[in-house]
């Protein structure tokens, strides 16, 4: 475990938790070759073009597919004190002057070299270019080191930065150092397992973790430092605060809840996390005998946890900006709203479902690297797709992501799954049946259907209980229904729910008609419940057409198993007889 880096050295190595474009493998030192490239990159990141605090050069380890080749290569230790001489030299040849920090580590008993080269206070330095025999600005575009110049808009980007360092990596000039809580510093080490929490002195600790920095002979916090490590952030910044609200319906609905989640920024955010969870409801419907279920919920935890993290490490905490963040529970939907709206260069057209979202000036540096470290946020730029992968997966409304004109607010939205809303009508219903009111629950699920003709859920209901009361074509009206409005995916298990009921009613014929006219695009699950309800029809060839089109479902399904060899046994033995 490495004594000076505050991070753990083999999440690190593997790039868990800091990003790949932040490290730069170098397998071997050369102070002809390697040394200049080194120092370029040094620079590259001391600028910080993109806001993510730097990063970090690994001398003696293999890159390999961007990830380190373990174990390391190594150098010997005459290596990495040359290394160092030479760069501590060389830095100084940086305009202006900037020194990273020079940490020797071993893994697997190979000794090699971190330089570690944080966000600047002082960019932009320049470095020089040995080819061209002048200095040039140094950036990072992607894994690799360009020369702002050359790169279209980079430079003046990289002059409007001087000086101007992102909030959270101010100083709190009216705060002492005591107000940090060691014992939250050090629960910080020991939940990401950095060697830094073996240092005994908290001076040091705060030091090496730059929460702290000296000004005229004492040290202070950094902003950051009082968002994660004081007891009570909104004390010093009102807006360091989660609210949550739920209502009883949308926006003219009654509250019935309101929680405030306060405390260091992560602990807050974890608390509400696993608030929220509570409120994404689970449907999973047995399928007959197997063990399968068939299952959504109301609203995916990955989206759910991506969308808040999210707007808690984009928001701002200045003074500019009071409100907590905002997090609103309605029947059909989840509204996350932070302030303010995003940084200039991200624009509607790319929070749409495979919008192209530019590399733009992270607003917190900081922050967004602390819960990188926690593993509760996701790398650069692939929250968003997350978050619409989840959706679509769970067979939700896509997410949608909104900003006024003067990027005041950002919103997102989150819309329940579409069986959210049967769920209470199915529950109604069945507590009714209990009580014996049977019609009343009939009529339950029939103006919950009316209301919401989209519904798997409620049309394989309706189907069943109409059969019930023998009305067979009003089962079929509805699923005729939902082949027409409802979601592709459901329409297949509804269709088995009424060939179902058919056989129930002894209209075999008419069943066999529904299987033999739907085996050509039917899949999976639905395949598979397709084929027995064939088998109790005694068609044992379209039975095993339906097998075939489940394909690697069936292997994972004991019952499907059984009756697709006792499908096979039996053709079989007719083809026996008739030979």
């Amino acid at each position: 475990m490495s004594l000076i880096l505050p991070i753990n050295l083999d999440d690190f190595l593997y790039c868990r938790g800091v990003e790949y474009e932040r490290v730069e493998f170098k397998a071997s030192w050369d102070p002809k070759t390697v040394g200049p490239q080194v120092l370029r990159t040094i620079c590259a990141f001391a600028n910080d073009f993109h806001n993510l605090n730097g990063g970090y050069v690994i001398i003696g380890v293999e890159e390999q597919c961007g990830r380190a080749a373990l174990p390391p290569k190594g150098l010997s230790t005459v290596e990495i004190e040359k290394a160092q001489r030479w760069l501590r030299g060389q830095c100084n040849r940086l305009d202006p002057a900037y020194h990273p920090i020079l940490s020797p580590e071993t893994v697997d008993d190979r000794h090699f070299l971190v330089v570690w080269a944080p966000a600047s206070d002082a960019r932009p330095h320049r470095a020089p270019d040995e080819r061209k025999g002048q200095s040039r600005f140094w950036v990072r575009l992607g894994s690799e080191t360009v020369d702002a110049e050359r790169r279209g808009g980079m430079l003046a980007g990289l002059l409007q930065q001087t000086a101007r360092i992102p909030w959270d990596d101010w100083r709190a000039q009216d705060t002492q150092r005591e107000d940090l809580s060691e014992s939250k510093v050090r629960e910080h080490l020991r939940d990401i397992r950095s060697g830094l929490l073996d240092e005994p002195s908290a001076t040091e600790v705060y030091r090496r973790m730059r929460i702290t920095t000296p000004v005229n002979g004492h040290d202070v916090p950094r902003n950051v430092g009082l968002l994660f490590f004081f007891r009570d952030p909104a004390h010093w910044f009102q807006g360091a605060s989660i609210d949550v609200v739920q209502f009883a319906a949308d926006q003219a609905g009654d509250v019935q809840e309101e929680r405030r989640f306060g405390g260091p920024l992560a602990d807050q955010l974890r608390d509400c996390l696993n608030y929220l969870e509570g409120f994404s409801a689970s449907h999973l419907q047995k399928q007959g005998d197997r063990s399968q279920v068939r299952g959504w919920v109301s609203y995916p935890l990955p989206a759910l946890r991506e969308t808040l993290v999210n707007a808690v490490y984009h928001r701002s905490y200045d003074v500019d900006q009071p409100e907590p963040t905002k997090v609103y529970l309605y029947p059909s939907k989840v509204e996350i709203f932070s302030y303010p709206g995003p940084v200039p260069g991200i624009e509607r057209q790319h929070l749409t479902a495979g919008g192209n979202i530019p590399a733009a000036p992270a607003r917190n540096r900081r922050i967004e690297e602390f819960f990188k470290e926690l593993k509760l946020a996701e790398g650069r730029l692939s929250g968003l797709p997350k978050v619409f992968r989840s959706m679509e997966d769970n067979g939700s409304p896509e997410p949608r992501f909104e900003f006024d004109e003067n990027r005041t607010y950002f919103r997102a939205t989150l819309p329940a799954h579409p069986e959210y809303g049967a769920l209470s009508a199915l529950r109604d219903a069945a507590n009714l049946r209990a009580l014996g009111k049977n019609r009343e629950a009939f009529h339950r699920v029939e103006s919950a259907w009316a209301a919401n003709q989209t519904s798997a859920v409620l049309a394989a209901e309706m189907i069943r209980l109409l059969a019930g009361n023998d009305e067979i074509d009003r089962a079929e009206a509805v699923l005729t229904t939902i082949q027409a409005s409802g979601p592709e995916s459901a329409v297949s298990y509804v269709v088995n729910i009424f060939i179902d009921v058919l056989i129930e009613a002894g209209e075999t014929t008419k069943a066999l008609d529904w299987l033999n006219a739907g085996h050509d695009r039917v899949f999976g699950q639905d395949a598979i419940d397709a084929a027995i309800l064939a088998r109790r029809a005694r068609d044992a060839r379209l039975a095993h057409r339906y097998f075939e089109r489940a394909g690697e479902a069936v292997y994972s399904d004991p019952r499907a198993l059984l009756e697709f060899a006792q499908t096979k046994l039996f053709l079989a033995g007719d083809a026996y007889r008739r030979r």
